[in-house]
């Protein structure tokens, strides 16, 4: 089929092997059954068609820059299903997956910045200029969630962007490394789609509302039916109690980051509670309660 659309778009190149590297003048395209890529030049297409072949074929991203040996192995395995680096068994990985957002970001920049907060060597490898994946051998204790927020706030202080970090959960090398990274993967993505902005993401912090998400529709209508039409009549509730839950039912921590006073946030609380019944002291009551948070916030 890739051929064919040879003869469409002049100037194109049909590949049939993965291509290293390529100008930022092409889009790619791969067609899985034939085990071919299309290079065809931007300017020849529009909006409509770019979107028309995006559903037809897996659009590949391939780095601007030529990688050393070592980050070409990783990207072609992650990203392409290609060969499994030459590694010891006993060698244990964390992907930590960033995105980028702001204009005229620079990955030739960003990168070093990166790699100097970690004592041991990584392999960074990027899949356009906004998104990247930190590759981690753990030899010995590294950044924790605490030194990865404070490196988002440098970076965004030193370059002027907005940066995400999926901190990823470690794994030992094995047949499954790829499948693994492939469902961080799909959350990260998730997570930029569907939730509010924050600087780092975790599995823990992604997956109720992930679950909340792809619940039948009859379920997200009995939940909204108990407990989140109270949020659609009083929104400042909605965030007071979805902040009282996220800061572990700790009240003088909740009222500092709401700008309220504790007798405030107390009487929301016990509003919340007179008009649906629920506790939110008991464990059941919290997690049915953050539930109906996290499905409210996706039809805000």
């Amino acid at each position: 089929m890739l051929k064919k659309l040879m003869s469409i778009y002049k100037d194109s190149i049909l590949y049939s092997e993965l291509p290293k590297h390529t100008s930022d003048q092409f889009y790619i395209f791969f067609d899985e059954p034939q085990k071919n890529w299309l290079a065809i030049p931007k300017a020849s297409l529009t909006e409509k068609e770019i979107n028309i072949l995006q559903v037809l074929y897996e659009q590949v991203k391939i780095p601007l820059k030529p990688l050393s040996t070592l980050s070409r192995i990783w990207h072609d395995y992650l990203l392409f299903n290609g060969s499994m680096p030459s590694l010891s068994a006993e060698s244990n990985f964390r992907f930590i997956q960033f995105h980028v957002k702001g204009l005229g970001v620079d990955p030739t920049e960003i990168e070093p910045a990166i790699k100097g907060f970690f004592s041991d060597e990584v392999q960074i490898i990027w899949e356009d200029d906004h998104n990247g994946i930190v590759i981690e051998e753990r030899r010995q204790l590294s950044l924790t969630e605490s030194e990865l927020s404070s490196m988002a706030d440098t970076l965004e202080s030193d370059f002027y962007v907005k940066i995400s970090f999926y901190f990823g959960r470690v794994y030992p090398f094995s047949s499954h490394l790829r499948n693994q990274f492939l469902q961080e993967k799909e959350y990260f993505e998730f997570a930029k789609e569907n939730l509010e902005r924050t600087n780092i993401l975790t599995f823990e912090k992604i997956f109720p509302a992930f679950v909340a998400f792809n619940l039948p529709d009859f379920m997200k209508e009995k939940i909204k039916q108990e407990l989140s039409s109270v949020f659609s009549e009083d929104p400042e509730l909605y965030t007071t109690i979805k902040v009282f839950l996220e800061n572990n039912l700790n009240a003088s921590l909740t009222a500092k980051k709401l700008y309220i006073h504790r007798n405030t946030l107390q009487y929301r609380i016990d509003k919340f509670i007179d008009k649906t019944g629920v506790q939110l002291k008991d464990f059941y009551g919290a997690f049915t309660v953050f539930l109906a948070c996290l499905l409210f916030e996706q039809r805000k």
